[in-house]
């Protein structure tokens, strides 16, 4: 213990030189223990520890000199300083013998106690400070293991390197982190080390010399090897010790692996751009109802009617595709929405057809272009009077899903030469998913064929695919893209060919209608990279107004073409700058929603800038 007391062993057969002694060495902290015999000695030796032994030389049975020999063959006794305690005038040869047998001093009684207490004084001290060298001992091997079990057990990989970039703590982290056992590692030079890539050796070896310059505690990121060939992210947490003239005498090094965590927050960087971008492109597909809503609308009225019952229809398919966790949505379910927000009225409607599930891009325009056939039907069909009925029957052929919506015993029906809204949405709707709408006139009724493609990963429900079949309608097949070309109008400035790139039908089709009230001539929309290029191919367009991502297809390709062919062109998009091609950063952004005015300045400043083509042209 620290603060018992230093212990010193008395040995004379005469109890008057032992109180002698006590009396002589009354120091404070020193406790002095006394024997009568040699054998009472050696067994207070084998229980305690002295610091020092004082030994009458002259006692009956065991002698001074033979203690001290038996004192030197054990273990425990064998360190314990020796001083000779004698009356006895003595030669040189005993002297000799006393040092022999392990002496540190031999002193003849009478003894000058001032110069007993000083010899006694030296050894307390060094026991004092060997029990203190013990306690540093004890307390450093505690923090020791404690550091061991720290680099063994934590997360971290544990690293000690030398002055010379040598490798020389390498703790089981370390192992379990980089795959590497110590026996391999250890003396390796850094610029010898597997677990660092070819190409980042350098850097790293450069800022450990830098960070062995002195004192120095930082956090620094580098990539590292695993021995399985893996490259993984770390955070590298450097500190130094320094030693003499300034020179670090070691650097420790904690390593973690954040590889997880950088692509975890990758996710939810793409995440949230992701979610940015749906909510502009849902708010932009709400301007561009209200604005088409109001443009065919004749008065407030019924363009609240229409604007209300669009966006219910949305918010039905939004609610039932969150029910589905956004991953799929009955076609069924779908269908009997309407009946409850009163698009269809249910003793008057029938359906027939397998149960089927559709992808959510898919379900959201579907579920418009439903509520548009039910409100065409309300104004005009079957629903606008007392007796007519509707039909809507579905069925799979190969990988595409054929309905028909039929109406019977609703007013006569004759083709009409003006697309309305509704049209127009339905048709466009479909097309922009690879689909086809078309209407046919019966005598009975308007019937409706429509096609929605099922995409690969599909499951419909057990039903067995067979080979594709054609739409049941004489009218020709629509094409992929439709193109909307009108007269020429007359304008103060020149009409622009504009491609529109857009695969939001509602938002395509505002940007179109936009240019074309301007008197531009609207391209479009290509709803694909695929589709885009072969527009620009085979028009020329004069300008682009470029999504950023169309159905989860970057549109780097459409941007690199424009570029190559010194189109200019501007993004539209929900997206924010940092998730659009980086080679086009220079590029205008239009972010969604827009204002008509925005757009249409956009196009004049596209035109405007400067353009080595367009000026070699002039």
């Amino acid at each position: 213990m620290p603060d018992s007391p230093v212990r010193i062993l008395a040995v004379d057969d005469v109890p008057q030189n032992l109180v002698a002694l006590e009396a002589a060495l009354d120091q404070p902290g020193v406790e002095l223990v006394t024997a009568s015999s040699g054998e009472q000695a050696l067994e207070l030796m084998l229980r305690s520890d002295f610091a020092l032994a004082l030994l009458d030389v002259q006692m009956p049975g065991m002698d001074g000199f033979e203690l001290a020999e038996l004192m030197r063959g054990t273990e425990r006794t064998r360190a314990v300083p020796i001083i000779f305690l004698t009356a006895i005038a003595t030669d040189e040869t005993r002297r000799f013998r006393g040092f022999e047998a392990g002496a540190v001093d031999y002193l003849l009684k009478p003894y000058d106690i001032h110069v007993l207490n000083q010899k006694v004084s030296v050894f307390v001290e060094l026991a004092r400070q060997r029990r203190e060298l013990a306690r540093q001992r004890d307390e450093l091997a505690l923090a020791l293991g404690r550091l061991r079990a720290h680099g063994d057990n934590s997360p971290m990989a544990v690293v000690e390197i030398d002055p010379d970039l040598r490798i020389v703590t390498w703790a089981k982290g370390a192992e379990r982190l980089f795959g590497y056992a110590a026996d391999d590692m250890l003396g390796l030079l850094l610029h010898q080390a597997p677990f660092l890539p070819e190409e980042d050796r350098a850097t790293f070896v450069s800022s450990m010399q830098r960070l062995l310059e002195g004192e120095n505690s930082e956090m620094q990121e580098h990539r590292f090897l695993r021995a399985d060939g893996a490259l993984r992210a770390g955070e590298w947490y450097c500190s130094t010790v320094a030693g003499s003239r300034g020179r670090a005498l070691s650097g420790m090094l904690q390593i973690l692996d954040v590889t997880e965590r950088q692509r975890a927050m990758e996710t939810q960087r793409l995440l949230v751009g992701e979610l940015n971008h749906r909510v502009k492109n849902s708010l932009a597909t709400v301007q561009a109802i209200a604005s088409q809503s109001f443009r065919h609308a004749e008065d407030v009225a019924q363009f609240r009617d229409a604007f209300t019952g669009r966006i219910k229809s949305l918010a039905a398919a939004h609610s039932l595709l969150s029910t589905a966790t956004w991953e799929r949505a009955s076609l069924r379910r779908l269908i009997t929405d309407q009946f409850e927000i009163g698009a269809v009225t249910a003793d008057r409607f029938h359906m027939d057809g397998p149960s089927l599930d559709l992808t959510p891009e898919l379900a959201l325009r579907f579920a418009l272009v439903l509520h548009e056939l039910a409100t065409n039907a309300h104004k005009y069909g079957a629903f606008s009077n007392d007796s007519g009925h509707v039909s809507l029957a579905w069925r799979v052929e190969s990988d595409v899903v054929l309905l028909d919506w039929c109406e019977t015993g609703g007013p006569t029906v004759a083709p009409f030469d003006k697309r309305g809204f509704g049209t127009t949405l339905i048709q466009s709707s479909l097309t922009s998913e690879g689909g086809r709408a078309e209407m046919e006139y019966r005598p009975e009724g308007i019937c409706w064929h429509l096609r929605l493609p099922l995409r690969c990963d599909d499951e419909v429900n057990g039903l067995q695919v067979v080979d594709d079949a054609p739409l049941p309608t004489t009218a020709p097949p629509a094409p992929a893209v439709v193109q909307q070309q009108p007269a020429p109008v007359e304008t103060g400035s020149r009409q622009l060919k504009i491609l529109v790139v857009e695969d939001e039908p509602l938002v395509a089709m505002d940007l179109m209608m936009e240019l074309e009230d301007s008197g531009h001539w609207p391209l479009g929309p290509a709803t694909s990279c695929d589709q885009a290029l072969d527009i620009i191919m085979a028009d020329a367009p004069d300008a682009a107004l470029l999504d950023g991502n169309l159905n989860g297809e970057p549109v780097d390709r459409v941007a690199d073409e424009l570029a190559s062919r010194d189109i200019p062109f501007a993004f539209v998009s929900g997206y924010g700058r940092e998730h659009l091609p980086s080679r086009h950063a220079d590029r205008p952004v239009i972010s969604k929603p827009f204002r008509a005015a925005e757009v249409l300045a956009a196009v004049e400043d596209l035109m405007a800038s400067p353009s080595p083509s367009r000026s070699a042209a002039a």
